[in-house]
């Protein structure tokens, strides 16, 4: 990882923070770029924590230094400490990338059709496993198609295909676990668990309009 400069003194980051006050539009822009570049230690500090995650530490950590430029920019000093307020931005710019792309991730393998009903309507893989069961009929239609699901999985898909859509969608126990996770269990890599995860998906496509 590349090194970062050490990070200004408590009588420095006072000084730089005034010198955003300045009418002085070069001073403010140097200003601003030297809190931005001596606080990059930080963004890495936190960007650590996500590491576990499908992002690579560089992605984080230019993501995080978004965080960090709009905490510089929107900095006020009455609400304490730059450091704290910018930590604060830091993880929040980082948490809302991860949260888009999951959802994204989701949306991309989710939604995407995998049969149809007796009326002749797409089902995708979430309409499956997130029905609401709302009254009995409901409740009915949701069992046959989760029949339906496992009965497809078992004729289609390999053990170890099986395995991970299982435990990629929470159809195990609730819970959902990462590729990068999934990885991890199995000893491959993230890429490896998303090709499997993509073959899988379109072999449940395949076996669902077969059996409609």
């Amino acid at each position: 990882m590349k090194t970062f400069q050490k990070p200004l003194s408590s009588e420095e980051e006072t000084c730089y923070i005034a010198m955003l006050q300045e009418e002085d539009s070069d001073k403010v822009r140097e200003a601003k770029q030297i809190l931005i570049e001596r606080n990059l230690r930080l963004v890495a500090h936190i960007a650590k924590k996500y590491v576990n995650t499908d992002e690579d530490m560089e992605d984080l950590i230019s993501i995080g230094t978004i965080g960090l430029i709009k905490a510089v920019n929107t900095f006020d000093v009455t609400k304490g400490r730059l450091v704290t307020y910018a930590s604060r931005c830091i993880e929040n710019e980082l948490l809302m990338r991860l949260r888009t792309k999951r959802k994204t991730s989701k949306e991309v393998s989710l939604y995407e059709p995998i049969g149809t009903d007796k009326e002749g309507n797409e089902i995708n893989l979430l309409d499956i496993i997130e029905q609401e069961q709302i009254d009995i009929v409901e409740r009915m239609e949701t069992q046959k198609n989760l029949g339906k699901l496992v009965s497809v999985m078992n004729r289609v898909l390999t053990v170890r295909e099986k395995e991970i859509i299982a435990r990629r969608y929470g159809l195990i126990d609730g819970e959902e676990i990462t590729q990068r996770e999934i990885g991890k269990q199995y000893g491959i890599s993230r890429s490896y668990v998303s090709r499997i995860e993509k073959r899988a998906l379109e072999k449940l496509r395949m076996g669902f309009s077969e059996q409609t």
